[in-house]
Formats: C-alpha cells, sequence, structure tokens
C-alpha cells in the first residue's frame, strides 16, 4: 500500500532546516507518510507562474499539506502583488484550502505570527517540531 503524500509548506531561506528534517525520516522505509515537493527556490525559475504551477500541482497531489510556521512565515515577499498572497506560503495554504487539502501547521515558536492564510482556519496544530507530533497529526489524531 503506498504511503499518503505530504506537501511541506516552509519558508526556504530560514526554515529549510525542518523540511531536510523531514526527508531524513522520509528516507526510513518505516516513516509513515512520504514528502516531495519543491520550494520556489527548488523549481530554479523566477516566473511566478510557473512557480505556481508546479506548487499547485504537488499540493493537488498530497493528501495532508504541512505547513512549517517560522519566523517568516508572514513576511512580504518582494513579488507579493504577482503572487497574489503576501509570500509563497499564504499562497501554498490558499491553494491547499481551494482543493480542500487537510491542513497541520507546525508553529517552531509560539513567538512567530501564523500566515495570514492560516488565520480562522481549521488546521491541526501542532506546537512542537518532533517526529511523533507530526505524525500523529497528519494521521488526523
Amino acid at each position: 500500500m503506498a504511503k499518503p503524500k505530504i506537501f511541506v509548506s516552509f519558508d526556504f531561506e530560514k526554515d529549510r532546516q525542518y523540511k531536510y528534517t523531514l526527508n531524513m525520516w522520509n528516507s526510513n522505509p518505516n516513516f509513515e507518510f512520504t514528502c516531495d515537493d519543491r520550494s520556489p527556490s527548488e523549481i530554479q525559475t523566477e516566473s511566478v507562474s510557473v512557480v505556481k504551477n508546479v506548487l499547485s500541482r504537488k499540493i493537488n497531489e498530497a493528501a495532508v499539506v504541512v505547513v512549517i510556521i517560522g519566523e517568516d512565515a508572514n513576511r512580504l515577499h518582494k513579488d507579493w502583488r504577482e503572487i497574489g498572497y503576501r509570500n509563497w506560503q499564504n499562497y501554498e495554504i490558499a491553494k491547499a484550502k481551494e482543493l480542500r487539502k487537510r491542513l497541520v501547521a507546525v508553529q517552531i515558536s509560539s513567538q512567530y505570527e501564523y500566515p495570514e492564510e492560516l488565520r480562522g482556519v481549521n488546521a491541526t496544530r501542532v506546537y512542537s517540531f518532533t517526529q511523533d507530533a507530526i505524525i500523529k497529526a497528519v494521521r488526523g489524531y
């Protein structure tokens, strides 16, 4: 049976170590889900429309969208007007809501502001970045 896919929304500049940790967990064959996504920096294009298309496809393929809420999760991106949201994370959350994907919000610190698009949303909240907490949230417990 195939493992459920997750899409990880994160700030590439400041929070990629969390994504890399998820990738490391993912390399364990006993890990309960698989994550395969691309940040706008990893897509390697300056075209906002190309990035949107790739992100939209990856979010659509996922069962759950895990949002890593770091220090810059709500920071205004230089291309925010073209993106249509404050930043890429807000775009990814909005797309996940549009596609009716389940959201898991992993708050790295209580001091960090929730992305605008995540406010008032019925997301599963996780208050520590641990394998057990994230697995339980993705499972829906």
